[in-house]
């Protein structure tokens, strides 16, 4: 188990939370200056310094039920509030898309392409914000100082460690049912074809050599799929064309769901920007979060400061649950309820828990 795995689990899964909440609050016709404020006060939690020192120090994961308690309280830093149903949806996809983008990742080393990724679109929600995006740039630093000198060994249990939190997570996505990437039991379906990791050789190709050196006879044989040779390694700055679409956001028209090992980009020069405009493919699952998550209302002046839902638990409710929540006091009584069940028998060692106590604590007087 790699002690550095906890800022990339975060900060990716943080990047498909804030892919999906900007879809909802484009598709609900939140006004301008509430949507703003609610991913502005996100990002601004997500990247606080103190928050940020916590997490990069080397560490075990926290268990499922720690991070998925940070989480909770990270969609609920702002205006917005969520009911239980909502969040579990959220958190099913956020947690699935991560997961199926660290199966594709062709080489482990590009966990941290699909990284920077999420924190490039981060950028783009915050670039009319200097103090927020100030602190987007200081957590760029930090993970380039800390992951580009690590050796492919190194990333290699990275994505162990990662794959090993995900493995009991089969939860069915539409988008990726409709473009077949995942089986109706939950899980993926690995590509054969696509580029190959870059530095290696499209498999096919037998060689012999004689203990000098010398090539004595080359053999040909059937790969079984359908490779290319990577034209270019990903750029791991600041800036720069990541290569791999994986990380980018998936509900938006024109980046479809990557299917292939590796993906190309037609403009090397920058990022390629992506369409706020909603994926039709995607646009199953998302009726469902909405209709989970109901109709965004801004309260009426003299209570500025909190956003109501109105929530449909499931398709099959024949009323409407009108939950009127203020900023803090529902949202509390409903995470003192969970830290509550931190003191049962669960998943994770004592010093995970000590450790997910902290970093919630500090949470909570962000």
């Amino acid at each position: 188990m790699s002690s550095r795995t906890l800022p990339l689990l975060f900060i990716n899964l943080g990047g498909e939370m804030l892919y999906i909440l900007d879809q909802r609050l484009r598709a609900q016709n939140i006004p301008a200056d509430k949507a703003k404020k609610v991913m502005n006060d996100i990002i601004t939690t997500m990247f606080n310094k103190k928050f940020l020192e916590e997490l990069f120090k080397p560490q075990e994961l926290y268990s499922k039920k720690a991070l998925r308690t940070v989480f909770d309280r990270l969609a609920h830093a702002s205006i917005m509030r969520l009911n239980q149903a909502s969040m579990d949806k959220l958190y099913d996809l956020m947690t699935m898309a991560f997961k199926y983008q660290v199966l594709l990742c062709p080489r482990p080393k590009d966990i941290l392409l699909v990284s920077f990724n999420h924190m490039d679109a981060i950028k783009d929600f915050v670039k009319d914000t200097p103090s927020i995006l100030s602190q987007v740039d200081e957590t760029y630093r930090q993970l380039i100082e800390m992951y580009t000198p690590l050796s492919s060994g190194e990333f290699q249990l990275i994505r162990q460690t990662l794959l090993i939190f995900f493995q009991d997570m089969h939860i069915r996505v539409s988008i990726f049912l409709k473009d077949k990437v995942q089986n109706s039991n939950g899980r993926f379906v690995l590509p054969t074809s696509g580029s190959v990791p870059h530095g290696t050789q499209v498999p096919g190709l037998i060689r012999i050599f004689s203990c000098t050196g010398e090539e004595l006879t080359r053999q040909q044989f059937n790969n079984g799929g359908n490779y290319n040779a990577a034209l270019r390694e990903g750029s791991f700055e600041i800036f720069g064309d990541r290569v791999t679409k994986l990380g980018t956001n998936m509900y938006s028209v024109s980046r479809p769901v990557e299917t292939h090992m590796s993906g190309t980009s037609k403009n090397s020069a920058q990022h390629t920007k992506v369409s706020a405009a909603p994926n039709p493919l995607a646009k199953e699952e998302l009726n469902l979060l909405a209709r989970l998550m109901g109709g965004l209302e801004v309260e009426k002046p003299g209570n500025t400061d909190s956003v109501s839902l109105h929530v449909i638990p499931d398709e099959l409710s024949y009323g409407v649950i009108n939950i009127q929540a203020t900023k803090d006091q529902q949202a509390n009584a409903e995470l003192a309820k969970i830290m509550g069940e931190f003191t049962e028998s669960g998943d994770q060692s004592p010093g995970a828990s000590s450790k997910g106590d902290d970093l919630l604590a500090m949470m909570d007087g962000l």
